[in-house]
């Protein structure tokens, strides 16, 4: 149709979803053929497409017109408009609020979960956050790539690291306005190296918690899939989330499970061209993203992605020391037996569990409760001691490893996130 027109007929072709075409060898030959026709035609075609994915056979012909999220600005207005349609009067305070709530939906989305809000409760108020963080929890949980986190943890409840903690209170701040106009730049964000069960996932969840932050959990095992394009297309759509939601912070697990032996993957070069986005948006990123990185192994990762400049500070967590395993025993033994916790002897248990993580102390607890629970009493030292002759902890049945790791930390390449004592 379009060929048959009139040379001297000018037009515009609006191809909506077109793009689910592209790809067919006949269709983006078509394609090549028109581009040279039209070339000294008045007549235009536009693809108005949801999702960046051109062929790179077409690549040389298309110009690229990316529609981002609304900004807070766009946001403002929106609410601006609302507020007078309605005929209500909103707090500033209360439109600062709403505007950070609303940062990551579609001005489409904004207008629907505003109406949601308003059939509600009459109004739009800041107990309406509520429905506008489910919405968006839903966005979150349909790219199946991040997870809206929700989390009671907090710093407090983490055993020891007080290294890490004092670097983490430091900047609890920031990421707010103040920080902007006091000329600090965005903290990148932060890489927590150690054994598995040592509490880095807890820490990453801690966070978000005591910085008052929603946490997106990212999954970088879905990052990669099978069609070519698709694993850059997802990370570009995980940073585009990511900031649209800012300020918040991304949380990575095990980090060095996606990335290791990069140079042996025979995967056309995907897993480079994934890490190289990553690592530059890491460095270049102005939005109050704060990374949040665990790893089991730092020796595993890519040494482009450990260089000053990535992360704020990479931290190693080890086995806790005895003061540690003091708190922790604390910590758990305060969350099941609030009221009498102080009936069990911390210190002769920390004494006991010297090559125990702080998951594995939690679980001698647990298997502890177990043990009296089938016998229908309150469980007691006696049990706790049982559990933990009982017990083999991975520092014994892989050893090894964990002792390289240990030697690794300690040679002074990586900071250390508990004192020494």
């Amino acid at each position: 149709m379009i060929e048959k027109l009139t040379p001297n007929s000018s037009a515009i072709f609006i191809l909506k979803d077109f793009h689910l075409f592209l790809n067919d060898i006949s269709v983006s030959r078509k394609m090549k053929n028109l581009a040279k026709i039209l070339r000294n035609q008045p007549k235009t075609i536009i693809i108005v497409a949801p999702e960046t994915n051109i062929p790179e056979s077409i690549r040389e012909i298309v110009t690229l017109v990316e529609f981002q999220l609304p900004q807070s600005s766009e946001i403002r207005v929106e609410l601006m408009r609302l507020q007078e349609s309605i005929g209500f009067k909103l707090p500033d305070s209360s439109i600062d609020s709403l505007i950070l709530s609303c940062r990551g939906l579609s001005l489409d989305r904004i207008r629907r979960v505003l109406s949601k809000v308003i059939a509600t409760y009459k109004e739009i108020n800041v107990e309406s956050l509520e429905i506008i963080f489910e919405e968006k929890k839903q966005i979150i949980q349909q790219t199946q790539i991040l997870e809206f986190c929700s989390t009671k943890d907090k710093l407090s409840d983490v055993g020891g690291l007080e290294n890490l903690k004092d670097w983490l209170k430091r900047r609890s701040e920031a990421l707010t306005k103040k920080a902007k106009k006091y000329g600090l730049p965005c903290p990148k964000g932060l890489m927590l190296v150690g054994a598995q069960g040592t509490g880095k996932s807890l820490t990453a969840k801690a966070i978000a918690n005591d910085w008052n932050l929603p946490i997106l959990r990212l999954d970088v095992g879905k990052l990669f899939g099978g069609i070519v394009g698709e694993s850059e297309s997802r990370m570009r759509q995980m940073i585009n989330l990511s900031e649209a939601i800012a300020p918040c912070i991304l949380w990575i697990d095990e980090i060095d499970k996606a990335f290791i032996g990069i140079e042996s993957k025979g995967d056309s070069g995907t897993t480079g061209r994934v890490l190289a986005t990553f690592i530059t948006w890491l460095s270049e990123k102005q939005l109050p993203v704060f990374v949040v990185a665990t790893a089991n192994n730092i020796q595993l990762l890519p040494t482009e992605m450990l260089r000053k400049g990535r992360f704020d500070e990479i931290f190693f967590i080890g086995l806790p020391n005895e003061h540690e395993r003091q708190s922790i025993f604390s910590v758990h033994l305060n969350k099941v037996r609030p009221d009498s916790y102080n009936n069990y002897d911390v210190e002769l248990l920390a004494k006991k569990t010297a090559y125990f993580s702080g998951a594995e102390i939690e679980e001698v607890i647990i298997e502890a409760m177990h043990m009296a629970f089938s016998s229908n009493r309150e469980f007691t030292m006696n049990d706790l001691n049982l559990a933990i002759d009982q017990f083999i902890p991975l520092a014994i049945s892989n050893g090894q490893d964990l002792e390289l790791l240990q030697e690794w930390a300690s040679e002074g390449k990586i900071r250390l996130a508990s004192r020494e004592t």
